[in-house]
């Protein structure tokens, strides 16, 4: 029976910065081997380089996770290139926050298209793997909001995280006996997320992000869920700073 981290094969989307980030550090500080992907090139460099400085093994990968096909072109590399995939985080993720009546369609469509359209597609390229090799973990990033709807102003970034809560427990129904599902719900974490508010709310978020504990802690809870063996699945893992109410 597999268990641990060590060794393991793991991709993590929106690689970058922040939870991807750390996660793909404290990942490979436990002997993984990290496949980090984003659309930022030059920092995903900087994450591989620091991992193979503390004597971990990582490589990068360009990735727009709105593009199924770049989705799947990935994954087929890193399993090219590392002989296997084990697990996939689907992390990427937008939060503009606005109140609807200001009506702003292109974020919202935004968050559609990468915290829900970008999460499927990580699925939909790694699932037949997985189901192929009758072992697998997907570990999907949602959010608290993805459990209280968060308004004013969070309200369709919230129905994308409820998405994201909902598919991932369907997909354990549908597929548990083989492949491992996991749904990270996250409270305010200090992360770039907080910047894809750029509108009317943005002083507020900042404001909230005050009491945000550090990514590490994300990236804890993560490697907890990685590491139980194959016979133990940890559907959700709820965190929040112990200060927010929310």
């Amino acid at each position: 029976m597999r268990e641990g981290i060590q060794g393991k094969i793991v991709l993590i989307t929106g690689g970058g910065t922040g939870l991807g980030a750390e996660a793909a550090r404290h990942l490979a500080s436990k002997g993984a081997q990290v496949a980090v992907a984003g659309r930022r090139r030059g920092k995903l460099n900087e994450v591989v380089a620091e991992i193979a400085a503390a004597g971990g093994k990582a490589r990068a990968y360009q990735l727009d996770v709105t593009d199924k096909r770049q989705v799947k072109t990935v994954v087929d590399a890193v399993i090219a290139d590392f002989g296997r995939l084990d697990v996939l985080i689907n992390n990427a993720g937008l939060m503009p926050i606005r109140p609807m009546a200001e009506v702003n369609t292109e974020e919202w469509d935004a968050m559609i298209d990468v915290n829900i359209k970008g999460t499927l597609y990580g699925i939909a390229a790694a699932l037949p793997v997985f189901l192929a090799q009758e072992h697998g973990h997907i570990i999907n990033l949602s959010s608290v909001a993805g459990i209280k709807v968060f308004a004013p102003g969070g309200t369709v970034y919230s129905g994308t995280k409820f998405a994201v809560r909902a598919i991932s427990e369907g997909l354990r129904q549908e597929v548990g006996a083989k492949v491992r599902v996991t749904s990270i719900e996250p409270g305010a974490v200090d992360s770039d997320l907080k910047f894809s508010t750029s509108g009317t709310a943005q002083a507020n978020v900042m404001d909230f992000y005050k009491i945000a504990i550090p990514a590490s802690s994300v990236a804890r809870a993560i490697a907890y869920a990685i590491e139980q063996p194959d016979d133990v699945d940890i559907n959700e893992i709820v965190l929040r700073p112990t200060v927010q109410e929310f």
